[in-house]
């Protein structure tokens, strides 16, 4: 079968600068830091108090509250998204071979920030102090799973769980299903809800965010020469990706096309990215190659990426610099926000 295009034609948020796509829009172009200090729980015993949260989302305004209920907020985040970018697509399900629909999510700690909050129960009350539905919440692939279960769709299904990449990984693998005619449509995209106080202090502990207290809104700044770390946020983001032709035939609103994908790993260390940055590089060719793209060489690039290190920015620009880069992309700016771990990349 030829490679065939495809094309993005649905997207759904929940994030602490906006909900549903236009809501996500609309916070990025009120250039607003949804950054602030910490309220989910005390973060007085870490060095850093300050997080992005989620703080106007209503789980029983999006599901039913049995549904609402079975899941946690990681299991939250992931169905509601998904059913806003369904919803966005224009899709209807009912009219729909639902085998050719898959799901491919992303998310570095799953639900894992409910099965620490599970444990003050069993230490009061034992194992009946413990929500019987733990299990099948904690892992990753409750997102992409549930998601599968709460709209009926059969398709290639997966949850990868490579950290801050997990949701770039996800939207490329899905990306892959539809090009090569395993799916016609994929649902795919990334999920956290990692604010807990041992999750939280995990990263506090290795000194991997931001201490810049005294302000919040300022304290994410991956490339800035005052930068100290970043900062963790919670949130998911999902895309639907379809076939173009199908998608042009229904006459569905396209957002963007997706070109290429490429991945690769530095096999050098769990947080400090290879200090030559040759993998990085090699993966953003791979794109491009993958793409079929005429590069050029490029003056300037800018993106968004975590962890908002000092070691991280410093190699982030040898990357570019080993890089040929379409000759559009040379004038691109990307904004930066607070690292959502899995959704980072979306």
């Amino acid at each position: 079968m030829s490679q065939r295009r495809v094309v993005i034609t649905g997207i759904g948020a929940v994030t602490p600068i906006g909900i549903t796509g236009d809501g996500l829009w609309q916070g990025i172009r009120a250039e607003r830091s949804a950054v602030g200090s910490l309220t989910r729980f005390d973060p007085s015993p870490f060095r850093s108090h300050n997080a992005a949260e989620v703080n106007d989302f209503i789980p029983t305004d999006h599901l039913e509250h049995k549904k609402a209920k079975r899941l946690d907020r990681f299991g939250h985040f992931s169905v509601v998204s998904a059913g806003m970018a369904l919803a966005d697509s224009g899709i209807d399900l009912a009219v729909e071979d639902r085998d050719r629909i898959g799901t491919m999510m992303g998310t570095a700690l799953g639900g894992v920030a409910y099965g620490e909050s599970q444990y003050a129960g069993y230490l009061q009350s034992g194992v009946r102090g413990v929500d019987p539905l733990l299990a099948l919440t904690v892992f990753g692939g409750a997102s992409s799973c549930n998601i599968a279960i709460e709209f009926g769709v059969t398709g290639p299904n997966s949850t990868n769980s490579m950290s801050c990449a997990s949701g770039t990984i996800a939207v490329g693998d899905a990306f892959r299903q539809v090009r090569d005619g395993y799916a016609d449509v994929m649902i795919a995209g990334g999920a956290e809800a990692p604010l807990a106080p041992l999750c939280f202090g995990a990263f506090s502990i290795i000194k991997a965010m931001s201490t810049r207290n005294d302000d919040p809104a300022g304290s994410s700044r991956p490339f800035d020469r005052d930068r100290d770390g970043f900062v963790m946020g919670e949130g998911a983001a999902v895309m639907i990706l379809e076939e173009y032709e199908r998608a042009v035939a229904r006459g569905a609103r396209i957002y963007a096309e997706v070109l290429g994908y490429g991945v690769t790993n530095d096999a050098h260390h769990m947080t400090a990215p290879r200090p030559d940055g040759s993998q990085a590089a090699r993966a953003m060719r791979l794109a491009l190659d993958d793409a079929n793209q005429i590069a050029v060489p490029i003056a300037r690039a800018w993106r968004r990426d975590g962890p908002a290190s000092r070691i991280a920015a410093t190699t982030f620009h040898r990357w570019l610099a080993q890089v040929t880069w379409p000759e559009e992309a040379s004038d691109r700016v990307l904004l930066d926000f607070a690292l959502a771990q899995g959704v980072a990349g979306m």
